[in-house]
């Protein structure tokens, strides 16, 4: 249930991105990221982020042509980590689509 509602979360984060209307509504999601923690769990857009074919926290679909200069284009899903006594798992992979810049 908890990815679910970070799932949610993110979307509606990037979609009031995408609108301009993001810095109206900072300060709620600032709450609501730390009841996320609170409760040991946090989540990370990797949006911009150099990707490589090791990188084991996100699936990628590659858009265009392969290279050696892959960077995050676009993030579909974010990287979910559940925290508990100075342990971090992934408990959800990023779903992001690359590009070779």
């Amino acid at each position: 249930m908890i990815k679910t509602l970070i799932n949610q979360i993110f979307e509606i984060e990037n979609k009031l991105k995408l609108e301009n209307f993001d810095e109206k509504f900072e300060r709620n999601f600032n709450r609501i990221k730390q009841t996320f923690e609170e409760e040991g769990y946090t989540y990370h857009n990797p949006i911009g982020e150099k990707y490589t074919e090791t990188r084991t926290d996100c699936e990628a679909s590659i858009s265009g042509s392969l290279g050696n200069n892959l960077k995050i284009v676009q993030v579909i899903k974010p990287i979910i980590h559940r925290h508990d006594g100075g342990n971090s798992v992934i408990i959800q992979k990023g779903i992001v689509i690359v590009e070779n810049i």
